[in-house]
């Protein structure tokens, strides 16, 4: 992959830039989760083999559609693959063979290079919620989504100390037209924050609105020879790829910029009701669409995805959180680790309609399963409500502050000569206290894991101070948060070209609201 270091073009600035930065405020970003300890794998060598023989089975006797999309069919031909109509089956080892020439990780670079990120290996990136519809506060309780709210998200993941990414939709802006609405959030994601962020993927000529708007905010140069964008391609489960998701994918795949290759599966509706045949599936979804990013640009920039849920057989809703989920994504990874690719799946997954008991036990559910199944992105990692219907001011920052407790996780116990505290033993002997001996002044700042967000205080001061829920905290939180805020630096020169682009494409087609 190119060297994510290569130069980028000058940019001026001057005094009123350094002003700026001096008058900014400062707030710690944690870096990349490196994990330190081992990933749960769940399926043996044997149950691995006959999933993987079954997905080859599927491509090759069953196959995949490639829907209206005679360009894709055409590069399938010519790779060996048996077309009928739009239905390809491709032979038992293409598909592998041709995922091979992807690459097992990447840096994605933001326009902060303090911000860029590492994907695949022992890495895990961590983004915000992406999609929703409606958003819900305290205040205003759940209502469609706005643009001054896609902002205001986009504000709370820029100061959100454990979030790396600025990641993509975090909530759907109802009130900016469909055909218009990605100008607007991508120019939010480059301005209102230094973190990496993701391209468009609703129409293949808003991914190339993404790639051209990098364009000016990296230089020409800087985005053809490194990855600045990540997008989720979405795999209209069982075994479909539709041509809006597939021509988005050739975008980014000739730009050279990562894609998530993601079936969205809700197991027992768009897959078996089995783990092992919802993994088959998963697999042989993943192969083809890895394999066809190859076909379009050899060495382009993928990750395997895994969104899957299982449905309520009563109500027919998406349940989260739950055993059978666990096991699927625990198997996913394993697969994707003997692809040698790197891994999307999780987040703080949960049914609730408010931030509540049943949404706290749901995502902490998903967020342990993603830490320990390997995942190396994990979307919708804060904010999510309501099976991903509503992106939640509260839950947001209730999340963003609980992922503090997966970088600590991701340590490890550490066994140097300071973490296997002898020296304190020593000097607190038998019967005394290691409150106030040298190893604890040495190390207490940074020994525990502490949530900035939850209560600890005696019952006595937490009734005085209004005897405040976890959701009446969070919606204090979100307040200073956005109070708080000051957008990181941008020369004017740059602003002004991308703000110029914006005005440009708008003006050149009519309003569209569907």
């Amino acid at each position: 992959m190119p060297n994510p270091t290569s130069t980028r073009p000058a940019r001026g600035g001057g005094g009123a830039t350094r002003r700026a930065e001096r008058l900014a405020i400062n707030f710690d970003v944690a870096g990349t989760i490196v994990r330190n300890i081992p990933n749960f794998e769940i399926l043996n060598e044997e149950a691995l083999e006959i999933i993987e023989y079954n997905a080859e089975t599927v491509l090759e006797e069953i196959g995949v559609n490639f829907l209206e999309n005679p360009a894709a069919l055409e590069l399938w031909r010519e790779a060996g693959a048996d077309i009928r109509g739009e239905r390809v089956r491709i032979p038992r080892g293409l598909a592998r063979k041709l995922c091979a020439t992807a690459p097992s990780n990447f840096t994605q670079c933001a326009r902060n290079p303090q911000r860029n990120v590492q994907i695949g290996g022992r890495n895990l990136v961590l983004a915000p919620v992406y999609g929703p519809p409606f958003v819900r506060d305290v205040e205003g309780g759940r209502r469609y989504a706005t643009m001054a709210d896609f902002s205001n998200f986009v504000k709370l993941g820029y100061m959100s100390k454990w979030v790396q990414h600025s990641g993509g939709t975090v909530c759907e802006p109802t009130d900016v037209p469909v055909n218009k609405r990605h100008l607007d959030m991508l120019l939010a994601h480059m301005t209102l924050s230094d973190k990496p962020y993701m391209g468009s993927v609703t129409e293949p000529s808003r991914a190339k609105d993404s790639v051209e708007m990098s364009k000016i905010l990296f230089g020409d140069s800087f985005v053809n020879e490194n990855v600045v964008m990540t997008s989720l391609i979405n795999i209209n489960s069982p075994l479909t790829f539709d041509s809006t998701m597939m021509g988005a994918l050739e975008v980014y795949a000739r730009s050279g910029q990562a894609a998530i290759i993601s079936p969205f599966i809700v197991g027992g509706a768009m897959a078996p009701v089995t783990v092992a045949g919802t993994l088959t599936q998963v697999l042989a979804e993943v192969l083809a669409g890895v394999a066809y990013s190859q076909l379009v640009r050899a060495g382009a920039p993928v990750i395997f995805g895994a969104f899957v849920t299982s449905i309520d057989m009563n109500s027919g809703a998406p349940t989260f959180g739950t055993p059978e989920a666990s096991h699927i994504t625990y198997g996913a990874g394993q697969l994707a680790r003997r692809l040698n690719l790197p891994y999307r799946s999780g987040g703080s997954f949960c049914g609730s309609k408010l931030p509540d008991a049943q949404a706290a036990y749901e995502t902490a559910n998903s967020l342990n399963m993603a830490l320990l199944s390997g995942v190396n992105f994990m979307l919708h990692a804060c904010g999510w409500l309501e099976g991903g219907l509503v992106s939640s001011y509260e839950k947001f920052v209730m999340d963003a502050d609980q992922l503090g407790t997966l970088h600590h996780m991701a340590k490890g116990i550490i066994m140097d000569e300071n973490g296997q505290g002898m020296a304190a033993i020593k000097e607190v002997g038998p019967g005394g206290h290691y409150l106030g001996c040298e190893h604890t002044q040495a190390n207490f700042k940074t020994a525990f894991w502490r949530s900035d967000l939850f209560d600890f205080k005696p019952f006595e001061t937490w009734d005085e101070e209004g005897a405040r829920d976890t959701q009446t905290l969070a919606s204090t939180r979100v307040k200073k948060m956005l109070g708080d805020y000051q957008a990181p630096t941008l020369d004017e020169g740059l602003r002004e070209a991308l703000n110029d682009y914006v005005a440009r494409k708008k003006a050149a087609e009519p309003d569209a609201f569907i």
